[in-house]
C-alpha cells in the first residue's frame, strides 16, 4: 500500500472517520456518484463483509449504483505468476489515464488457507498508478472463491462504475481457474504470456487460448526480444487451431514491455477496436445480458450454500457424517447423500 505520506492528510482523515462510523446508504450512494475514493472503499468494504446485518445494506446500494447509466469496459487481464500483470497494468493503467480515462484496478491477492491472511501488496507493485487521481486500486483476498476471484468482484465493478470509472480492470492471481471466472465478467479478456519460459506450450495445452480475445507477449525487451517475436509467431500459429468466436473477431497476438512502454498503446487501439466492433453488431450487449443471467445462477448456488450451512441440522448432521468417513464407516459419496436427505426430510 502506498505509504500514508503519499496520501493527502484530509483523506486519510477521512478514511479513519468512516471506520469508525457507521454510514447511511444515502451517504454511500451519494459519496459514490460523487467519485469519492474513501467512500467508495468503504462501501466496497461492506460488500465484502460475510456479516448478515451488512447484506441487505450491501444489496440497497447496488440496486441503486445499477440504476446510474454507465459506457465503461471491462477488462480481464490472467497471466501465470510472475508474467508481469501488476506492471503492465500499472503502465496500462496510467496510458489509459493520460488519455483522460478513469481506471478502476480490482485486484484479487490470494488468501492463505493455513493462515487465512493476504499480501493485499498490489498498491505497492503499482505505486505510480495508485497515486494517480484519476486511479483506484482496490486488492481485495480471494478468500475461498473459485480460483481466487474475490467473492464480490462483480458487485465492486458495478461501484466502480457508478462512481464514473471508464475502464474496469480485473487482475487474476493466475492460478489456473479463476480466469473462467473472470472471463464470465468482463468485456475484453487479455492472457499475458512470456518467452522461453515453456509457457508457449502450456498455453497451447490450457483451455484459457479458448477464452482470451488477444494475447500479449510481455516482457519483450532486451535479450528477450528476439523470443518474443518467437513466441508472438507460434501462439499466432496456435490460434488457428480453434474454432472462430461467435462475434467474428478473431484473436490477436501482440508483444509489449512494460519496462520500455512499447506495444502498451497498440494493445488499448486493438481492445478499442474489439470494443467498437462488438458494439456494433450487437455481441457487446448480448454478452452483458448473458454475464448477468450467469451472475444470478451463481448468486443463487452461493446463497443456497450459504443458507444450509448456517443451520443447525446441517452443521450437526455434517459432523456426524465427517466421523463416519473419517472412520471408513461410510464412503465420502453415500454420506453427502445422506446428508442432503436429512437437510431435504428437515425442510419438508
Amino acid at each position: 500500500m502506498a505509504s500514508k505520506k503519499d496520501i493527502p492528510t484530509n483523506t486519510v482523515s477521512k478514511i479513519k472517520q468512516l471506520r469508525k462510523q457507521e454510514i447511511s446508504i444515502k451517504t454511500l450512494v451519494d459519496g459514490i456518484f460523487q467519485g469519492d475514493k474513501a467512500i467508495l472503499a468503504q462501501a466496497i468494504t461492506l460488500l465484502e463483509s460475510s456479516k448478515p446485518e451488512h447484506f441487505e445494506k450491501a444489496n440497497s446500494i447496488i440496486e441503486k449504483c445499477l440504476s446510474k447509466p454507465n459506457e465503461s469496459i471491462r477488462i480481464g487481464i490472467t497471466g501465470v505468476p510472475g508474467v508481469g500483470k501488476s506492471s503492465f497494468i500499472e503502465v496500462f493503467g496510467k496510458m489509459l489515464t493520460g488519455l483522460g480515462k478513469k481506471v478502476a484496478v480490482l485486484a484479487v491477492d490470494p488468501t492463505s488457507t493455513l493462515t487465512r491472511g493476504s499480501i493485499l501488496g498490489d498498491k505497492t507493485r503499482m505505486e505510480t498508478l495508485a497515486k494517480d487521481p484519476n486511479a483506484f486500486i482496490r486488492p481485495s483476498p480471494s478468500g475461498e472463491s473459485l480460483g481466487g476471484v474475490a467473492r464480490k468482484t462483480r458487485e465492486s465493478i458495478i461501484l466502480c462504475e457508478a462512481a464514473g470509472y471508464d475502464i474496469i480492470l480485473v487482475e487474476t492471481v493466475g492460478v489456473g481457474q479463476s480466469e473462467t471466472v473472470v472471463h464470465s465478467m468482463v468485456d475484453f479478456f487479455l492472457l499475458l504470456k512470456l518467452s522461453g519460459a515453456g509457457d508457449e506450450l502450456q498455453g497451447i495445452k490450457r483451455g484459457i487460448m479458448e477464452m482470451a480475445d488477444a494475447i500479449a507477449i510481455n516482457k519483450a525487451d532486451g535479450d528477450n526480444l528476439k523470443k518474443a517475436k518467437l513466441a508472438e509467431t507460434e501462439f499466432s500459429r496456435a490460434l488457428h487451431l480453434y474454432p472462430p468466436k461467435e462475434n467474428g473477431w478473431t484473436p490477436k497476438v501482440m508483444s509489449c514491455s512494460s519496462i520500455e512502454n512499447k506495444g502498451i498503446s497498440e494493445i488499448w487501439k486493438m481492445i478499442a477496436d474489439f470494443i467498437s466492433k462488438n458494439r456494433k453488431n450487437g455481441h457487446f450487449e448480448k454478452n452483458r445480458k448473458i454475464q448477468n443471467k450467469n451472475w444470478f445462477l451463481q448468486t443463487v448456488d452461493e446463497q443456497l450454500k450459504q443458507f444450509f450451512h448456517q443451520k443447525k441440522y446441517y452443521k450437526e448432521s455434517k459432523e456426524k457424517m465427517l466421523k463416519a468417513v473419517e472412520q471408513n464407516k461410510i464412503s465420502p459419496f453415500y454420506a453427502a447423500k445422506t446428508l442432503l436427505d436429512n437437510i431435504t426430510k428437515e425442510l419438508k
